[in-house]
C-alpha cells in the first residue's frame, strides 16, 4: 500500500527546515528509504519512507522549494512535522541534489517541471 502526504509550507526552527502538512500526519514511526523521486504533474519532489503498512510518499511541493534550496545551500537539516513529532529526511540533500542535476535540461521530466526546477535551483547560474 502507498500513502501520500503533501507538504506545502515550511518553517525554520534552530537552523532546521521543517516541512509542514495541512493534513494530520503521524511521522515518528517512519523509516527512511533514502530516495527522492519526482512527480512532474504535481510539481513535487517525493521523499520515500517506509511504514508497517507500506511506502509513504512525502510530497515536497513547489511552494516549499525556495526554502528547500536555502536548506540545501546552507547544509541545514530537513524534517517533516507531524502531529506526533518530527521525522528527519535522511540523505535528502544528496538525493535531491542528484535529482535536480538530472532534471536540468532534461525534457523527460516535462518542460514545465524542468523550467520550475531551473528557475528555483539554478537561477543564480544563469
Amino acid at each position: 500500500m502507498r500513502t501520500k502526504w503533501h507538504f506545502t509550507k515550511t518553517e525554520w526552527a534552530d537552523n532546521t527546515l521543517r516541512l509542514l502538512s495541512e493534513e494530520n500526519v503521524e511521522v515518528t514511526h517512519l523509516k527512511p528509504v533514502n530516495q527522492v523521486i519526482t512527480d512532474s504533474d504535481a510539481a513535487a519532489f517525493i521523499y520515500l519512507a517506509e511504514a508497517e503498512a507500506g511506502y509513504v510518499y512525502l510530497y515536497v511541493h513547489e511552494s516549499t522549494w525556495d526554502e528547500v534550496k536555502r536548506a540545501l545551500d546552507g547544509s541545514h537539516p530537513v524534517e517533516a512535522v507531524g502531529t506526533d513529532g518530527t521525522f528527519a529526511l535522511v540523505s535528502f540533500h544528496e538525493e535531491l541534489n542528484d535529482l535536480i542535476v538530472n532534471i536540468e535540461g532534461n525534457s523527460n521530466y516535462g518542460e514545465e517541471m524542468v523550467q520550475k526546477v531551473e528557475h528555483v535551483f539554478f537561477a543564480e547560474q544563469r
